[in-house]
């Protein structure tokens, strides 16, 4: 694959737009937002609500186009921009505030979970409410459990067919739903709910749920106090007898034989989709701690020469660039891997990749920010030690590093779970 670094020219003044917004409503209000965890940030979300939902519309209309073209034809193999958009997209809010940027009204992982494995009739159903209309409508996915984090196989919540009614009946508990709790209070909001339809067909019996807002049984039981993100809705969710449309179940309803992954297949479809978009936030936290580690450092008269040998630098110097070696590192592999979705070529392995990184590098460049600027770096005057908090996310949510090193080995390997765990 030819690679092109040059940001084409829509974009870059898509990605100068949403600077804008970054700079002027959201960096103003990161401290203020991080102290009082469950305020919502509401002048950013209708401020930038009406250019979101613009850009939803024309990510929908290529979507469908792509469908309609069929899955093997040219046309929906062909190169696109949508991944490449939202990535730039996210990067800069995440530069701007990754807490609030987390709250902004879109599909978010539920939109990536629907183009994933929802039916074309289902894409247009459900990512139509957030391409229209001038009210803001999140949408979230609820995946992990008390008793299922990383090992997402492992979920208990169910699914169970009523024959009388033809309606879904769900049953279980979510946690650390993103945004979950903004997606119910909103009544064209939803939510994305994994839960098993048969536990006798193991992973082939995952399936995902469309939850709208507003079902009866569902509920939301606690609002997460964090150590970063803060302004972001982090949520937990129960459904007791919560009754759902046959239809609304993305894909298929069907169970394959056991031993099929199918069903677990469209999880991971799900997140070859939306990791390396974590990786892409990850870069702008990161981003924003060189930024201004740059400007403290030239305040004190201190360059970084990039002319010189390694041995004949301080150091800071020396840390200074094996930071920026690791950001650029991650931001070429996530680069990769959005460029594989928009060519829509198969990129579990650099998503992972991606994802990898990026967590390790941000939390180690935003770690090593603080260190440098010392006794300030430390302190609440500064948004550093705020990014190190925020940083820390990227290495955890959207899959562990660990679960991720994990998967990358595998794919490498060509090993399955039973092979190396």
């Amino acid at each position: 694959m030819p690679i092109n670094f040059q940001i084409p020219e829509d974009l870059e003044q898509q990605r100068q737009m949403i600077e804008f917004f970054a700079q002027t409503a959201m960096r103003p209000h990161s401290r203020d937002l991080d102290e009082n965890e469950h305020a919502k940030p509401t002048e950013f979300v209708n401020m930038i609500w009406p250019v979101l939902r613009d850009q939803q519309a024309h990510s929908l209309k290529k979507m469908l186009e792509k469908d309609q073209n069929g899955n093997g034809s040219k046309e929906k193999r062909g190169p696109g921009k949508t991944y490449t958009r939202l990535m730039l997209m996210i990067e800069q809010l995440s530069w701007g505030d990754v807490g609030v940027y987390l709250c902004i009204p879109s599909p978010q992982l539920a939109g990536s979970a629907i183009e994933a494995v929802g039916t074309p009739e289902q894409k247009e159903r459900f990512l139509r409410r957030f391409a229209e209309g001038d009210q803001p409508v999140w949408g979230a996915m609820a995946m992990t459990e008390p008793g299922a984090g990383s090992d997402t196989s492992a979920i208990s919540t169910t699914a169970r067919l009523d024959p009388d009614t033809n309606e879904w009946i769900l049953n279980g508990e979510k946690i650390f739903c993103t945004s979950g709790g903004l997606a119910l209070e909103d009544s064209d909001g939803l939510v994305i709910v994994w839960a098993t339809v048969d536990r006798n067909a193991g992973r082939a019996g995952m399936k995902p749920f469309v939850v709208e807002a507003g079902t009866p049984g569902v509920e939301v039981t606690k609002a997460e106090i964090k150590h970063g993100i803060r302004a972001s809705n982090t949520v937990s969710i129960v459904f007791t007898d919560a009754r759902i449309p046959y239809d609304n179940v993305l894909g298929s309803p069907e169970v394959q034989e056991r031993g099929s992954k199918a069903g677990f297949k469209g999880a991971m479809a799900t997140f070859d989709g939306s990791r390396p978009l974590v990786a892409a936030s990850a870069l702008g936290v990161g981003r924003a701690a060189l930024e201004f580690v740059a400007e403290k450092l030239k305040e004190a008269g201190i360059e970084i020469p990039y002319t010189l040998p390694y041995h004949k630098l301080t150091a800071i110097q020396r840390d200074v660039l094996q930071m920026e070696a690791d950001y650029k590192a991650a931001k070429l592999l996530t680069w990769r891997a959005i460029a594989m979705l928009d060519h829509g070529q198969y990129n579990s392995l650099q998503a992972s990749m991606c994802k990898v990184k990026a967590g390790k590098a941000i939390t180690g460049i935003t770690q090593k920010a603080v260190e440098i600027l010392g006794q300030l770096g430390y302190s609440r005057e500064w948004l550093i030690e705020k990014w190190m908090r925020d940083g820390k996310i990227n290495d955890i949510y959207e899959g562990t590093g660990q679960i991720n090193l994990l998967i990358v080995a595998r794919r490498i390997l060509d090993y399955g779970s039973g092979d190396l765990r």
